[in-house]
């Protein structure tokens, strides 16, 4: 395979300073999620490719929950030369605040094919119900 060196120093200056060769501002984000509502529950997925189980942390401390997780280099070794490298490796995290609906108690987490999946119930106290309407009869007979 051959290079080139100068496009690769014009590839690590672009990682370096943030931006594309247009020089417009980009950053990657090695951790992208999705988060919806579905039903009693949001549901929140994190593509993590490459992460093995025992390099991914789940945190909640109030109601700001941490995920944290480390890409480790694949293919490392005294006989082993890089070719290519271009994803990113190396400890990242993401920070969601949760509001004060939902239950942080009874977070439920897997992981499968790359993805973590966090499901997070809605809290009793924030769900909907039905108010019973009184009557003037009603309370007359709670005051008899």
């Amino acid at each position: 395979m051959r290079t080139d060196p100068f496009r690769d120093l014009d590839r690590i200056a672009a990682q370096l300073l943030g931006t594309t060769a247009a020089g417009t501002w980009t950053r990657p984000n090695p951790m992208p999620l999705d988060a919806w509502r579905s039903g009693d529950e949001f549901v929140v997925c994190f593509d993590l490719p490459g992460v093995s189980l025992d390099a991914i942390d789940i945190d909640i401390e109030r109601n700001v929950l941490t995920v944290k997780a480390e890409r480790r280099p694949t293919g490392s070794g005294d006989d082993v030369e890089v070719q290519v490298s271009e994803r990113p490796l190396g400890v990242f995290s993401r920070q969601l605040f949760l509001g004060d609906t939902l239950d942080t108690e009874h977070i439920k987490a897997d992981y499968d094919a790359g993805v973590l999946t966090l499901r997070i119930p809605v809290a009793e106290k924030a769900k909907p119900r039905k108010i019973q309407i009184a009557t003037a009869d009603d309370r007359q007979a709670i005051n008899a």
